[in-house]
């Protein structure tokens, strides 16, 4: 289950930084949503000591009720902030991009196609 999440992250990981470096402002977008999804999924699976299938999530039955045998809720409650905020950056991050397209007439992060490019001196 580990190598799956830890593939899962690299992979998320991966395509966001390849997203990030791309020339337009919609692919920028998405590179930052799966970079935040990939840490998100990193932050959760440092809850416990390892992840576990069909367990709990807080109190197990027949162990002693002391801190060492609980999930820490912590990781849970950063990853849910963190869904919250970065779903409202995206919609944010979406409205500039939709005005700066309408100011500008192109969605490249630089402000030019690469028409434009060419012609420059």
């Amino acid at each position: 289950m580990e190598a799956v999440l830890a593939l899962a992250i690299g992979a998320l990981t991966g395509s966001g930084v390849w997203l990030l470096l791309r020339p337009r402002t919609f692919q920028v977008i998405m590179g930052l949503s799966l970079l935040s999804y990939a840490v998100n999924l990193f932050i959760f699976s440092m809850g416990r000591l390892g992840l576990a299938v069909g367990q709990e999530p807080v109190i197990q039955p027949g162990q002693p009720m002391d801190l060492a045998h609980y999930s820490d809720p912590l990781p849970q409650a950063l990853v849910l902030t963190a869904i919250v905020i970065g779903f409202a950056m995206t919609a944010l991050f979406l409205v500039v991009l939709l005005a700066s397209r309408g100011v500008s007439g192109t969605d490249h992060v630089d402000g030019a196609d690469a028409h434009d490019r060419q012609e420059m001196p």
